[in-house]
């Protein structure tokens, strides 16, 4: 059995009898600066536990997110007309897609970026157009049109159908004898002066530029149905018209046309819009575009090698004036890989100064081509894109907290022989960066407390021994002096 004076000859902490402690004024300063001290290291030390310390690597990446990667992108053509602005990839392994739509959405837009009505459609996708082997007479049926005329013609007939189209233009020169010949027919069954129904005419887009432009014509030929007559249109008003992509040999143009007349009764235009016409070619016409404008938004998956994304203006039956086209072009987004919820970002506030800073380097930036360079300008930028993997270790297993695609950007514009683009190059590293989180562990935080606890009383404690003696000293000589 061990005795309690055994036991209290262990004590570490042996007390000193109060009458025989004194208190003192510099031992209440010592005291006071030493609990300021205490409280102040203690702060820091808690500070310094509860901040994130991170440490960044350069890996090979060993990303777990397949071979394909997702680009997000929000882009606005002021000139470049939704009814042909296509959205290619390619890639150096020999994907080639073209004209992608499933997964992009277009709206016509105005100079000032803003949208001019709900989502422009393309349409179901057509078979090869047929022009028929109609040969070229010589003889014109259908009127040709000029700035000065062209409303008055609009005023004129409940349905108007022009050919917009340029002398040098291949498809145009295809569709001429169909054109004319369709429009003979039709002034012979539909007489003008008799009937008055409906106009076949012809807009020569290289002599009347303005009027081709203030119509939105961008490829060549561009058919426009004009629906409307001229008692219902004042002079700031606006006629409905559509856009053909049908079959372009004569046959089908004078079906087309007849079943535009069907519903119209004869010498009366104001029943023009009161009944729809029904017909089989119903499908390849749709409203033509408003605006000048294309805003292109959606995502595309790519491959993960070197590619391109491409916008540009493409059609398998029109053609195109190349010194005319422009790509200028705004961005609103553009970034790659899954987006980033705000929620997410919430949570990883504190690892901010280390990701984030090339997420969305092109976003809300202008590219315009102000005629300053020339024509036939292609915008490219070069993209240099880098993952970057966020892991966290404040549990027992590492845990990612985030996955993010970061870029740098180059961008340039250039005179090309070829059709203007807008051209995105795009080549991910092989290399990626890895941010770890390192918490401090709740023991080495406490060892930490335990020591400027420990060690702020100890010095405090042989500071006012110093001072103490330091003083009694004094006091020893003074007295000796006085004597």
């Amino acid at each position: 059995m061990v005795s309690t004076n055994k036991l209290k000859s262990v004590d570490f902490y042996r007390k000193i009898p109060r009458d025989l402690t004194e208190a003192s004024l510099s031992g209440a300063g010592l005291s006071i600066v030493a609990a300021l001290a205490m409280m102040f290291l203690f702060g820091m030390e808690l500070n310094n536990y509860l901040t994130v310390s991170t440490s960044t690597a350069v890996i090979v990446d060993n990303s777990s997110d397949g071979e394909f990667l997702r680009i997000d992108f929000n882009l606005s053509f002021p000139s470049l007309s939704c009814e042909f602005a296509s959205v290619d990839v390619s890639d150096v392994l020999g994907t080639n897609r073209l004209n992608i739509t499933k997964t992009i959405r277009k709206f016509s837009i105005d100079h000032d970026l803003k949208p001019t009505g709900s989502e422009f459609h393309s349409g179901p996708v057509l078979h090869l157009i047929n022009h028929g082997d109609e040969v070229d007479e010589g003889s014109e049926g259908s009127v040709s049109l000029k700035a000065h005329n062209f409303d008055q013609y609009l005023h004129q007939y409940p349905i108007l159908v022009v050919n917009f189209y340029a002398p040098w233009c291949y498809w145009s020169n295809r569709l001429k004898p169909s054109w004319e010949k369709a429009a003979k027919i039709l002034r012979e069954r539909y007489d003008p002066e008799i009937d008055g129904r409906i106009l076949l005419a012809k807009v020569d887009c290289t002599e009347e530029g303005d009027l081709c432009r203030r119509n939105h014509i961008q490829g060549y030929p561009s058919i426009r149905i004009f629906r409307k007559g001229s008692d219902i249109r004042d002079d700031h008003g606006h006629h409905d018209h559509e856009s053909y992509y049908g079959d372009r040999d004569t046959d089908s143009l004078v079906k087309t046309m007849e079943g535009l007349v069907a519903p119209i009764a004869m010498k009366s235009q104001r029943n023009a819009l009161e009944h729809k016409p029904e017909n089989a070619t119903e499908h390849v016409k749709r409203p033509a575009p408003s605006a000048g404008g294309c805003r292109i938004e959606g995502y595309v998956r790519v491959k993960k090698v070197p590619g391109n994304l491409m916008i540009s203006a493409r059609s398998g039956a029109h053609s195109f004036d190349s010194t005319q086209m422009n790509l200028s072009h705004v961005i609103s987004h553009f970034s790659f890989g899954m987006k980033v919820l705000p929620r997410v970002m919430s949570d990883v506030k504190r690892l901010l100064p280390y990701i984030g800073r090339s997420y969305d380097r092109l976003n809300g930036r202008s590219f315009i081509n102000h005629r300053d360079v020339g024509a036939n300008v292609t915008i490219e930028h070069y993209l240099q894109v880098v993952k970057t993997e966020v892991v966290t270790r404040r549990s027992s297993a590492e845990h990612k907290l985030i996955e993010e695609y970061e870029y740098t950007a180059h961008s340039s514009l250039a005179q090309t022989v070829y059709m203007p683009t807008a051209k995105f190059h795009f080549e991910l590293s092989p290399m990626q960066v890895l941010i770890t989180e390192n918490p401090k562990s709740f023991s080495h935080f406490i060892t930490n407390v335990c020591a400027i606890i420990g060690g702020v009383f100890t010095v405090a404690g042989i500071l006012d021994s110093i001072l103490h003696n330091t003083f009694r000293m004094m006091k020893k000589v003074e007295l000796g002096k006085n004597f």
